[in-house]
């Protein structure tokens, strides 16, 4: 953690809807005047899109059925955590970009599944933002999340989880229903074992629960909207949070435990800025006077 130059670590699986977050977050910096930086989880990633094919059939042949991108293997962690570090100690670092699909390689002018070169983060900034995997990962090896003044988790009811990754891979990326379960499958033993413990190291948690029948996620002829679900909001450290504030500002919202409150879906984006502003202001606010 950083006074002078703070992080803020949004963390979910694929498919969670951490990108949703990110948006609410930078509309935040536009209007509260922020500069923030912002890195990718998935420039992280150790192999490129050929690299990594071979890597699982390697693994598949030594009976290894379990690595995935979610694996702490698959990924630079430990450069991940030194771009941490460095921001936190210097307010400089440096990231790329993985190139997805033939929109982001006409943009970056790099081929699809490739990353581009390494380039410093812009100077003179007031905090670094980061949102993928492993945000918030504490293992032998690393410790992201003592190095992250701000650990945002986006952790949507598992169904649900499955549903939005089934779509999105489906519609933007061309994969087929079996191809994407098969990757859900594989990726299993990580989501427990790396994804998860993550989520207890965060300091806000936002678990959206659909209120429509989501028993098979691999049939769902769409996602539940918004107003087809509820928030769970949940607080690392409750001291300080005006539940009484963000009740009466969020209609039909309510407290369900002492860190928790509940809020309609479509509710969402409202609560976000109520929330998070005033934390962002904070940091801000603190990092420029140190």
């Amino acid at each position: 953690m950083s006074t002078k130059h703070p992080i803020i670590s949004v963390t979910g699986s694929s498919g969670a809807g951490t990108t949703t977050v990110k948006s609410t977050f930078d509309q935040i910096f536009r209007r509260e005047g922020v500069k923030a930086v912002a890195i990718e989880g998935d420039a992280f990633h150790r192999y490129n899109r050929a690299e990594m094919k071979d890597e699982l059939r390697k693994r598949l042949e030594a009976g290894d059925e379990t690595f995935s991108h979610f694996s702490f293997e698959a990924n630079a962690l430990d450069e991940l955590q030194r771009v941490f570090s460095d921001y936190s100690k210097t307010g400089t670092g440096h990231t790329r970009h993985y190139i997805h699909d033939e929109e982001e390689a006409e943009k970056f002018g790099t081929p699809p599944g490739h990353f581009t070169d390494w380039e410093e983060l812009e100077p003179g900034s007031d905090l670094l933002f980061y949102e993928g995997l492993h945000g918030a990962v504490v293992n032998d090896e690393v410790n992201l999340a003592k190095l992250a003044d701000l650990k945002v988790g986006v952790v949507p009811v598992i169904n649900l989880e499955w549903i939005q990754k089934i779509h999105r891979d489906k519609n933007m990326r061309g994969y087929s229903t079996e191809a994407v379960t098969d990757v859900i499958l594989r990726r299993m033993h990580a989501y427990v074992h790396c994804i998860c413990p993550q989520f207890v190291e965060t300091d806000v948690n936002f678990q959206r629960v659909p209120v429509v029948d989501t028993s098979n996620p691999f049939c769902a002829r769409w996602i539940p909207t918004a107003d087809e679900s509820l928030v769970v909001i949940r607080f690392k450290n409750p001291r300080g949070i005006d539940f009484s504030y963000l009740t009466s500002m969020i209609q039909n919202s309510w407290m369900s435990r002492a860190n928790s409150i509940v809020i309609p879906g479509g509710k969402l984006d409202l609560a976000m800025q109520l929330i998070f502003t005033p934390m962002v202001e904070r940091l801000v606010s603190d990092s420029r006077r140190a």
